[in-house]
């Protein structure tokens, strides 16, 4: 059971309705019993993962070198070694994680591991994957991470209608992220049909899912052509388009942030909805994910303080959860100055800034800096496999 006391912003922001997850994992967080002293100190309820943050945990300790060793004696590929260690500390984070999700109803303490990266658009591919790393994992606590692709929406469509449980990652934009709630909800009604047809399934209950909306990046992209913008205007003269860029600069991420919090609430309202949740099913709540901030000119917390509000996640890197921590201000903000972000998209479009441009790119950055990151991993493995071997 989760009873946390307010006596701290982090702890303050769960009791608004807000859950915190760690972005982050390694083998030492949960061995030494980092993780479970987070979970009581600062009301984390929950791990994400990806192939960066893998390869960081790999490379930046000797760790798993006794693990990769042992590997390597066994006469495995060091693809088939990576599947393992992510395997292995997914299901260690699950187990610490299990009284939460308990405690919960299924409603946090979850862990999350993501696809191969290359699978990214292949529809068929990451539905096998995703049922693979399932297997592998063999928690009930396991969120699969599946990017959100048009391909992937397409195999999460068929995943929730398996009962597969699913984070969607790499969602940059909001009609990327409408198409992820479809999907989702389709799911679930191909599911409670197949119930009804005496099929043997989970029940609608038992499915979970979030949509990790990332923010900071849209910032970082949306700031550059800004100041493209500004400088063009500065030269050209035209004062008030220098000043609209500059005004707008740090603002496109938290405008999309609240708008797809809209749209979520709007997806998980009226009949439709209200038919599958009294089957018993869960919405899939919006998780922000890159909430570090990049520029040092905003507030550390930006990505924190600005979208809070129920039924949420926010995915937090060590960084910014010591900094939310040290002087967070928790208010319920995610509802407030909605149509403040609606005028931000406008200008922005008037500015000649395309937001579907702007989102492809990075959706593409996204996948393929996973990919790398993961390639990385393999390397990494493979290299300490033969040391290990000398």
């Amino acid at each position: 059971m989760v009873d946390f006391y307010e006596r701290n912003p982090l702890q303050q922001l769960y009791s608004a309705g807000q859950s915190v997850w760690y972005d982050n994992i390694r083998r030492g967080l949960i061995l030494y019993g980092e993780l479970e002293a987070m979970v009581a100190g600062d009301a984390v309820t929950g791990i994400t993962s990806n192939p960066s943050i893998f390869h960081k945990a790999v490379t930046d300790s000797a760790e798993y070198d006794q693990a990769i060793a042992d590997l390597a004696r066994e006469g495995l590929s060091p693809r088939e070694a990576v599947d393992i260690l992510m395997a292995q500390d997914i299901q260690l984070a699950a187990d610490v994680l299990k009284p939460v999700w308990e405690g919960t109803h299924g409603k946090d303490g979850w862990v999350s591991i993501e696809v191969a990266p290359i699978l990214a658009h292949d529809a068929a591919g990451t539905v096998a994957d995703v049922e693979r790393l399932a297997y592998m994992t063999d928690r009930p606590n396991v969120l699969v991470k599946v990017p959100a692709t048009m391909e992937g929406v397409e195999a999460i469509r068929t995943l929730v209608g398996r009962g597969a449980c699913i984070n969607v990652t790499l969602i940059f934009s909001l009609e990327r992220h409408r198409q992820v709630m479809e999907a989702y909800i389709a799911g679930l009604e191909e599911l409670a049909e197949r119930i009804a047809g005496g099929e043997e399934a989970p029940p609608l209950s038992a499915v979970a899912g979030v949509a990790s909306f990332f923010v900071s990046r849209l910032d970082t992209l949306v700031d550059q052509k800004l100041v493209a913008i500004k400088a063009q205007a500065e030269s050209a003269g035209d004062s008030r388009r220098a000043a609209e860029a500059q005004r707008l600069m740090g603002k496109t991420a938290v405008a999309c942030a609240k708008l797809a919090y809209q749209s979520f609430l709007e997806a998980f309202s009226g009949p439709r909805w209200e038919a599958l949740e009294a089957q018993g099913a869960q919405v899939q709540r919006p998780l922000w994910a890159s909430t570090s901030t990049k520029n040092p000119a905003y507030r550390d917390v930006i990505y924190v303080e600005e979208l809070i509000g129920p039924h949420t996640i926010n995915t937090l890197p060590q960084n910014t959860l010591d900094a939310f921590r040290d002087h967070g201000v928790v208010a319920t903000t995610l509802t407030d100055k909605v149509e403040e972000a609606e005028a931000v998209m406008d200008a922005l479009a008037a500015l000649g800034i395309d937001m579907n441009v702007v989102t492809a790119q990075l959706e593409k950055e996204g996948v393929d800096a996973f990919a790398e990151s993961f390639d990385a991993l393999i390397d990494s493995v493979a290299a300490k496999m033969e040391a290990a071997g000398t």
